[in-house]
């Protein structure tokens, strides 16, 4: 469930500024970049081997000295400073284009880790969600680690990659909330031990599965990647989820909230969406000590005959 709410809100910043932003339009910006390449791009031009590992350009590079060099000028002037690309100004640190954000990305992946250990240790291996809540911590390691990976270099692959992830992880929320709370999970058979699957749970995994697959496909063979319907599906499946279960909801609309808040970076380290993943990553831990204990409740257990 957590993870179905935070997700929605990691996309707003990017839904506004998806094309372009302020800084990248100006005039000062695109003739540092010009100037920067004519007088350092050449093919001899050879970049540090963490530039060259994280995938940097030279141009990539002329892009971030010219960002942070109008962005010095701003602080000084103590004018408005810009976003770029659709992001604030970052140091960067060993090619990581944000280093915050991969920490707490890493830091919330932990927190997964460690949780789906406990699932898989405390859960009894008969239980009926057992596999469901495991799938879901899974999905969840998945998504930390692609977030990791998109908050290190902005590219389309790991853009998509991480929004994905993290589509599968609100889907796949909602998939399991709702075999949970309406007892559509398989049963064993006293008879014969056969798994038993009603027909909803057929029909309920069919339609998620088709709806993944086609939420997926639809964003990949655009020629533009569809922000403004992303959005949508990823609110629509959030929120739809978060009416079934709303233990957590006040934690993780506080936290969240910290996405609608945008403001310049600390430092250029440290910004609204990095404290979004710094936040979040203790309510997973809460959000796992709910399934366990709700997995050994008294009333999973079977009647004595």
């Amino acid at each position: 469930m957590l993870c179905a709410y935070r997700w929605v809100l990691a996309t707003l910043p990017f839904l506004v500024f998806v094309v372009a932003s302020s800084g990248d339009r100006s005039s000062n910006f695109q003739n540092c970049v010009s100037a920067c390449y004519v007088d350092y791009c050449h093919p001899q031009t050879t970049l540090s081997l963490a530039l060259r590992l994280t995938r940097w350009t030279c141009t990539d590079d002329c892009k971030y000295k010219c960002m942070h060099m109008l962005t010095d000028i701003a602080i000084r002037g103590r004018s408005t400073i810009h976003q770029y690309y659709g992001k604030w100004p970052f140091w960067r640190l060993f090619g990581m284009q944000e280093p915050a954000s991969v920490a707490f990305s890493l830091w919330n992946m932990y927190y997964h880790i460690q949780g789906w250990r406990q699932l898989r240790s405390r859960i009894p291996s008969d239980h009926p969600m057992r596999s469901y809540y495991l799938t879901w911590a899974t999905v969840s390691i998945n998504a930390w680690l692609w977030s990791a990976v998109f908050h290190t270099r902005d590219l389309p692959s790991t853009e998509k990659l991480d929004y994905f992830s993290a589509a599968l992880v609100i889907l796949y929320s909602l998939y399991h909330t709702v075999l949970r709370l309406f007892n559509q999970y398989p049963t064993r058979s006293c008879e014969d031990g056969r798994i038993q699957r009603t027909p909803v749970h057929l029909l309920w995994s069919s339609v998620c599965i088709v709806a993944y697959l086609t939420h997926v496909t639809y964003l990949s063979v655009l020629p533009r990647f569809d922000y403004a319907y992303n959005m949508a599906f990823n609110l629509t499946i959030g929120f739809t989820h978060n009416l079934l279960v709303a233990a957590f909801v006040a934690l993780t609309t506080a936290a969240t909230a910290l996405e609608l808040f945008d403001f310049p970076p600390w430092g250029r380290i440290i910004d609204a969406h990095a404290l979004w993943h710094l936040s979040t990553a203790p309510i997973a831990k809460f959000w796992y000590d709910f399934l366990i204990e709700d997995s050994l409740d008294d009333g999973w257990r079977k009647p004595k005959r």
